[in-house]
């Protein structure tokens, strides 16, 4: 029972060294609408969204077997009466990490519905909820553990000399069950703000490698997000956002701004933008797999992420980098992860105007 216990936190203790233990996370959450809340699929200036997301953490420390987390997703938005619209998207990302390549995998569909709650053609205020349900595998490859029992004692590893408790299933799967909701106001073209909250995991699915009377429950995660665009002058506007997650004992929060500079045509629209936000939360908890008492915990500050973003008509790439400014920065040089994003939207025919942030 005890090696079981002790397998079961190494792996999901090893797979975070960022704080959200249980779950992916991108430092550019606003370029990554459809794993940030359900209640944002179809929320577009156009007609259809394609997004490709790519993480990169922690190669300074273990090389090639960094974190690699990606993502990709398709929505759309289809026209109901005269003013509201409903929401269709796909959802498909991956997470590996380490040695043993532990990680997971998703597919997923997400659906919302926007009513029009005030406003007018192009000012308009929203009321969206949105859902989605989806399959995650989750997998290790347990051959290729190290166990205490193969330590030659002189601070080297033989595999021959012993081996641990096997895993009883590496590779399972599980459904996956979120809800949200979003309100954005939208006064002009260059003005708007949002808020918007979701549950994730609401069926608290079994993550467990050993299937059966040794469950692990993978917390409700909820996300609370809000953001805007305000206009400073003609051609610059700041974005301001944040994000919070609470999971179990697991709190994150990221917040910060970014300033845009509009240098394209109302025909040829392009901008550019630079930003910088800070991320905290809490430590991850320990728990001895003898003694079974829990150390660590506690508020501290995790990075600081400077990020760039360039719009050139239909098109969206943003870079990220996180800087560690926690003791993790002392196993890196400080170097915590790289991010791409890709946006692409594709506007059709479609000549009703509702001014949706613009994520």
């Amino acid at each position: 029972m005890l090696k079981r216990r002790f397998l079961t936190l190494a792996i999901i203790a090893g797979s975070c060294l960022s704080m959200m233990a249980q779950d992916i996370h991108f430092s550019q959450f606003y370029m990554s609408p459809l794993n940030l809340n359900p209640a944002l699929t179809g929320v577009n200036n156009c007609k259809t969204r394609l997004v490709a997301n790519y993480r990169n953490q922690w190669a300074s420390v273990i090389g090639s077997d960094a974190y690699n987390t990606y993502s990709v997703s398709y929505d759309q938005k289809v026209a109901v009466g005269r003013s509201d619209y409903f929401g269709i998207g796909g959802t498909l990302w991956g997470d590996v990490a380490g040695e043993t390549r532990f990680g997971s995998s998703q597919a997923r569909m997400s659906f919302s519905y926007s009513k029009k709650v005030g406003g007018y053609r192009k000012a308009a205020k929203y009321l969206v909820v949105g859902a989605d349900a989806g399959v995650t595998q989750r997998r290790v490859r347990d051959g290729d553990f190290r166990w205490g029992t193969q330590h030659d004692g002189n601070g080297g590893f033989d595999g021959s000399l012993g081996s641990g408790e096997p895993v009883l299933d590496p590779d399972f799967l599980y459904a996956d069950v979120s809800v949200g909701i979003l309100f954005f106001n939208v006064t002009d073209e260059r003005n708007n703000w949002y808020v918007g909250a979701a549950l994730a995991h609401v069926n608290q699915p079994n993550i467990s490698f050993y299937q059966g009377d040794d469950a692990v429950t993978l917390y409700t995660k909820n996300t609370i997000h809000a953001g805007a665009q305000l206009e400073m002058t003609r051609d610059i506007s700041i974005l301001p956002a944040a994000v919070l997650f609470f999971q179990g004992k697991q709190r994150e929060y990221n917040l910060g701004t970014s300033i845009r500079f509009d240098t394209g045509t109302r025909s040829v629209p392009q901008s550019w933008q630079v930003g910088a936000w800070f991320r905290a939360g809490t430590q991850a908890t320990v728990i001895d797999p003898v003694t079974e008492e829990e150390s660590g915990g506690g508020f501290h500050a995790d990075a600081i992420i400077l990020s760039t973003r360039f719009n050139y008509d239909k098109f969206g790439i943003g870079f990220s980098y996180d800087s560690t400014i926690s003791d993790l920065r002392q196993g890196g040089n400080a170097v915590g992860s790289f991010e791409f994003s890709l946006n692409y939207f594709i506007c059709g025919p479609e000549k009703r105007a509702v001014y949706c942030p613009r994520f």
